[in-house]
């Protein structure tokens, strides 16, 4: 099967991604199961998505049965999905309220930023700065959680399974903007 990547460096953020995103899915799969359907349904939904993205990106990374657009506009809609409904319809309790009006705050310009991105009709205009900003803004977003499950929230035992499930968008956004930024380098040239 022949790989739409060539450069190493490349290969390896699609494989780091891959790997971090289904080790972190299977996870929360485990968690669902251990924990029960009836309390962790909405972590069944995002999941859903996240493994949508994760195809996707498989199916990209080996140039199988999926267009560019489709890759970004598919993955996008997925990732903002789950923006809309973890972060932004259904955010987690936090007792900081600093922290859970920024996150907040993040939240929608992210998913102002994907929404931005895609109503262009010249997307892969984008430079690599802009394309990173999504997955910086992201990358906060986790962190600000991260920031209050460790440090104003009771330790329990769902704590470990929070943590990893914050950080599963960012690392498939990290892949997305990877693939992303390698379309706006053949545009360009």
């Amino acid at each position: 099967m022949q790989t739409r990547f060539k450069k190493n460096a490349k290969i390896a953020d699609i494989m780091i991604t891959s790997i971090g995103g289904t080790l972190s899915v299977g996870i929360m799969l485990y968690g669902i199961f251990h924990y029960g359907l009836s309390q962790t349904w909405a972590e069944l939904v995002l999941n859903l998505f996240y493994i949508a993205c994760l195809v996707m990106i498989w199916m990209y990374f080996f140039n199988y049965r999926i267009t560019t657009q489709q890759f970004n506009y598919w993955c996008s809609l997925s990732a903002g999905i789950t923006v809309l409904l973890r972060d932004i319809l259904f955010p987690p309790p936090m007792d900081n309220l600093v922290l859970r009006s920024a996150c907040f705050t993040l939240s929608v310009l992210l998913l102002c930023t994907l929404t931005y991105f895609y109503a262009r009709r010249e997307w892969k205009s984008y430079t690599k700065r802009n394309l990173w900003v999504i997955f910086a803004i992201d990358a906060l977003i986790a962190s600000l959680y991260h920031l209050d499950i460790v440090y104003f929230e009771a330790i329990d035992e769902y704590t470990n399974y929070m943590l990893t499930e914050i950080w599963i968008r960012p690392t498939i956004t990290y892949g997305l903007v990877a693939c992303f930024v390698t379309e706006a380098k053949r545009e360009a040239k």
